[in-house]
């Protein structure tokens, strides 16, 4: 009985039968957004931002939960004025991607983003490539890094890493969150009014409107993919500690979708390790590239890039949550 009510996960898709692998695909209409085919046939809407003339680094862009690619609309434009090209993409489950609202298994993700980043290598054969996670896409990030199969490429980006994980749930909320899971999976919930209080995802209201009337966002979340959702953080909880790649983690003060002890948690665990940078802005809150202040994070990140010192001077930041519990 327990096994026929396990949360739904979305699994591998049958290859079509004219399937010819993994490519891009560019729109003839729009330019700069296409399609990834990948590895199973499953089709990837994609956007990309791209600087005049040869990059001088690639970001591919991972949104978070409910989001889709449209998150980097105003990170994309900022950075490819600076020589970087963006590629970001509707992960599967959200926006444009195969069976919108249904969780799909990580590793079946991480499958996508091994697929992304070859395809993406093999267009910028010379260019560093870095992948860039925010909230749920950090998390995808670290563990596909954490693996024994990383994407093909250079650098890990995580802003606000989704580390929320089921050790860091209170007992009611694991409780809950399994038994939603497993018997009542496929009911949706929609955000409550005191949410829109209590837990704000950025001080840029636009924006959040701007996501509330996006159709392309997701406002009612199963509940089976809350359940998800909370496995994968647990990975990227555990796994931060195993990525081998320069990392830079950022994390605002204001954060409330990602408590504090969660983020501290992940990072102790971690332990300090060679090549992680932490950066910990006190203006910032959880959608840190379209905060009103996501210009400082637009910079940093593009002198961590070119290998130069942050130049907003953010501290560390396990030091300073540390400081802000004293």
């Amino acid at each position: 009985m327990t096994s026929a009510c396990a949360p739904h996960v979305q699994t591998a898709m049958a290859p079509p039968a004219a399937f010819a692998g993994p490519m891009i695909v560019e729109s003839s209409q729009d330019y700069g957004m296409g399609h990834f085919v990948v590895q199973d046939g499953a089709q990837l809407p994609f956007r990309r931002w791209s600087p005049q003339g040869r990059p001088k680094a690639v970001i591919i862009a991972l949104h978070g939960f409910s989001d889709h690619s449209a998150a980097w609309r105003l990170a994309g434009p900022w950075w490819a004025e600076r020589g970087i090209e963006v590629w970001a993409y509707d992960q599967r489950g959200f926006g444009g991607a195969p069976n919108k609202g249904e969780w799909a298994d990580p590793a079946l993700s991480r499958d996508d983003l091994r697929t992304v980043s070859a395809l993406v290598r093999a267009q910028r054969p010379d260019a560093k490539i870095a992948i860039m996670g925010e909230s749920m896409g950090g998390a995808l990030g670290i563990t596909a890094f954490a693996s024994d199969n990383p994407p093909a490429a250079d650098r890990l980006i995580l802003l606000a890493p989704a580390v929320w994980g089921w050790s860091s749930q209170s007992m009611l909320n694991r409780a809950a969150l399994w038994a939603g899971g497993h018997f009542l999976g496929s009911s949706r919930l929609e955000p409550p009014a005191f949410a829109t209080q209590k837990i704000r995802a950025s001080d840029n209201v636009v924006e959040l409107l701007r996501n509330g009337r996006d159709p392309r966002f997701t406002v009612a979340t199963r509940i089976d993919a809350l359940h998800g959702l909370v496995g994968l953080m647990e990975e990227g909880a555990e796994g931060l500690g195993h990525v081998r790649v320069p990392t830079l983690l950022a994390y605002g003060d204001h954060d409330s979708v990602v408590p504090r002890q969660a983020m501290q948690k992940a990072l102790e665990r971690a332990g300090p390790r060679d090549g992680l940078v932490t950066a910990y802005y006190p203006d910032g809150w959880h959608i840190l590239n379209r905060d009103l202040a996501a210009e400082v994070i637009f910079a940093d990140v593009e002198a961590w890039l070119d290998g130069q010192p942050l130049p907003s001077h953010a501290p560390a930041v396990l030091p300073s949550l540390a400081a802000a519990d004293n």
